[in-house]
């Protein structure tokens, strides 16, 4: 016979799986909508002093580097399809799909180096950046709308202490 603490437990029991089975269940825009709608709430009680200036002047830096992190993944994703289309053709030879192969290994070792060095400039100088490494080439793009010589210069020397080889570095502002 079940007594009145194991009734309590199935029941809460039943009651916890019902509501996490409709929560996984649940439509993603009802989520998306819902979040979005506590942000507007967040961004309406601010005040829309300077404080909004800076903020919509932080959110269009970081969507040009968001747009151009985009574009590179694009491409980056279209070469790894391409390689393993190779890797996969019963038709290449061994060398063809060790070169693929090679190349897929470079690649993952390069998106990790740029994420470290995005990382590094923005612990060193606090600044939101967007780092492509072309070979030899290492292009940055950082989010500051004021040129400024000496952190160019400081920037390309930490990054270049990262390597043991002569890199080519190019350092861009770009700002609203």
């Amino acid at each position: 016979m079940i007594n009145k603490q194991n009734l309590w437990f199935l029941t809460l029991f039943s009651l916890i799986l019902v509501l996490s089975v409709y929560y996984i269940t649940m439509p993603n825009d009802l989520l998306i909508a819902s979040n979005n709608a506590e942000s507007k709430e967040n961004i309406d009680t601010k005040d829309n002093d300077t404080e909004g200036e800076t903020d919509k002047e932080t959110v269009e830096e970081v969507d040009n580097l968001t747009a151009l992190r985009v574009n590179l993944d694009e491409e980056r994703d279209k070469e790894k399809t391409e390689l393993k289309t190779t890797m996969t053709n019963e038709d290449a030879t061994t060398d063809e799909k060790n070169n693929a192969y090679e190349q897929l290994k470079y690649l993952s070792v390069i998106e990790g180096e740029e994420e470290k060095l995005e990382k590094l400039i923005k612990k060193e100088y606090n600044l939101n950046s967007f780092v492509k490494i072309d070979n030899n080439t290492i292009t940055v793009v950082a989010a500051k709308k004021k040129h400024d010589v000496t952190l160019a210069n400081n920037i390309m020397r930490s990054i270049q202490a990262e390597f043991d080889t002569k890199q080519t570095i190019t350092v861009k502002f770009e700002g609203s």
